[in-house]
């Protein structure tokens, strides 16, 4: 008689409730489910079993299946883990002693077995203890950096990079959710966030490329959050995807994007920077904050389909509800990060000449693939000589400045009118002038990111006197300085979700770190006032 697996599978985890089913001591045995897989907690061992289940994106239904990927999570999981992984154990069953994980019998079924973490060592509850600082999170961001550095990259890894694939992935996730839209959750806000994402996707070819380029596609986690997290003997991350390789490979900043999502979900979200500044710092990796965002959104996507597809699972209303609630909050993220994403930034950055302002903009204008003006390369685009004259003669009269600064806000809002992000770089040592850049981000409903470079005064004078030998654009020399200074009107009208001041004696990448962290909570304190 053919037996159905999953009776025996139901049958297997009946038996594993008994503590004499173990071939050791047992404190307590507690179970948990998810969607594909049965967990015993034992109290010193934990035992973790995969249902026998085809939900396309895995198979599970054969049995020689089943120890194959027992055998590739134990493996898989020991690179972020010490430890924690023991090895694939067998479930047999005899006719004298029933199921049992010793003696003779056939095989029936297998499980991961796994050293038992604390639960008051996961990151989640830590957090929510307030259990953790910025140290500990330094060092979660850089055990990631070196990671990613080390994890395995080919040219078939490499392809789950290429924006077609991101593609198709996409796709796929937004077909196996079709059917719960409009009975699930709201069609008008999903059918946004669809298009949205489609849209970055066609118009960000070259930053998928760029990402292959420079092998950032890597074989990863592909389920990096909070409750995976321990800082136990050191951090143990576990519960890595074994079942599906493109659900593991791919970009590094998919994973963090994960990890971030969940971080903020549970709101903590200056800790979630400073995971991500440890990160960029140890990997040389500022361009994840092109990409966070979508990848973000990408992974509530996921979240979104997995909790969809649990809900036609469910016996109870009760339980219905519970995931209906969840079901509301993924989609609400999904759609903040689309949000995020999609708006554009207008980017300034004022401050006293030599103050470091130019350096950082053309940087961020790098990493972030956006366009810079600079009132010095307006000024100059039909008068290239270098010419010193006194300060508010000349090109630098009050009037002809007036012109550079209307100049760069009407460039600027051909740019936020497609769409698309800008730099603007100037002294902007008028009040009118920020107001007016002020009035322009907030007619084009668009993010605005107020950067105020300072820095020492013998700071400044340094880099002018070096100015002097190397000139460049700029026609500031050190004996403006004291009239510059004078009519700076101090920068104290500005919405604090907009400025961002920075010492800019510091190191060029302590502070472009710096910005691209800070920016992000200001751009989200903004997306939060909108919504």
């Amino acid at each position: 008689m053919m037996i159905d697996p999953m009776q025996l599978f139901k049958s297997v985890c009946e038996a594993m409730t008994n503590p004499e089913f173990y071939p050791h001591s047992v404190s307590s045995i507690k179970r948990r489910d998810t969607h594909i897989s049965v967990v015993f907690l034992t109290g010193e061992w934990v035992y973790k079993l995969k249902k026998p289940l085809n939900l396309g994106f895995l198979d599970f239904r054969e049995i020689n299946d089943r120890r194959k990927f027992c055998e590739l999570e134990v493996l898989l999981n020991r690179r972020l883990s010490r430890g924690i992984y023991q090895h694939t154990v067998e479930i047999v069953e005899n006719n004298q002693k029933g199921f049992s994980m010793q003696g003779d019998g056939k095989v029936v079924e297998y499980a991961v077995k796994m050293k038992q973490l604390p639960d008051e060592a996961r990151l989640a509850n830590m957090m929510k203890d307030n259990n953790i600082n910025r140290s500990d999170l330094e060092r979660l961001g850089k055990k990631l950096a070196f990671f990613y550095k080390k994890s395995d990259r080919s040219p078939q890894i490499d392809q789950y990079g290429q924006r077609d694939m991101i593609i198709f992935n996409s796709e796929e996730n937004f077909s196996q959710i079709a059917p719960y839209v409009g009975v699930l959750f709201d069609e008008e806000r999903w059918k946004f966030i669809c298009e949205v994402n489609r849209s970055f996707l066609y118009h960000h070819h070259a930053l998928f490329e760029r990402r292959v380029e420079k092998g950032k596609i890597r074989d990863g986690h592909g389920d990096l959050r909070t409750d995976h997290i321990y800082f136990f003997d050191g951090i143990q991350i576990i519960d890595c995807i074994e079942f599906n390789d493109r659900f593991r490979y791919g970009d590094a900043a998919i994973d963090l994007a994960f990890l971030h999502m969940d971080i903020e979900q549970l709101g903590f979200h200056k800790q979630s920077q400073e995971i991500l500044k440890a990160y960029v710092n140890y990997a040389h990796d500022p361009e994840i904050y092109a990409l966070i965002d979508f990848y973000a959104a990408y992974r509530a996507i996921v979240r979104l389909k997995v909790a969809s597809i649990r809900y036609g699972e469910l016996k109870t209303q009760e339980q219905k509800k519970a995931m209906k609630n969840e079901i509301h909050v993924l989609l609400n993220q999904a759609y903040r990060y689309t949000l995020l994403f999609s708006r554009p930034t207008l980017w300034v950055f004022s401050g006293l000449p030599a103050s470091g302002k130019s350096s950082l903009a053309q940087r961020l204008a790098n990493t972030l693939s956006m366009a810079v003006y600079s009132s010095d390369s307006i000024r100059k685009e039909k008068d290239f000589r270098q010419e010193l004259v006194p300060y508010g003669k000349g090109k630098y009269s009050e009037e002809r400045r007036r012109r550079v600064y209307t100049k760069m806000l009407a460039m600027a809002q051909e740019k936020l009118k497609k769409g698309r992000s800008v730099i603007l770089d100037a002294t902007y040592s008028r009040r009118r002038w920020r107001e007016e850049v002020a009035q322009l981000a907030l007619d084009m409903d668009s993010n605005l990111i107020f950067t105020e470079c300072d820095c020492k005064p013998e700071t400044i004078r340094s880099r002018l006197k070096e100015r002097e030998k190397h000139p460049g654009l700029s026609d500031a020399r050190i004996q403006h300085l004291p009239e510059i200074i004078n009519h700076f009107e101090p920068i104290t009208e500005l919405d604090p979700r907009t400025h961002i001041k920075l010492k800019t004696d510091a190191s060029i990448d302590e502070n472009f770190h710096r910005i691209l962290s800070e920016a992000y909570l200001c751009k989200a304190s903004q997306i939060e006032y909108r919504i």
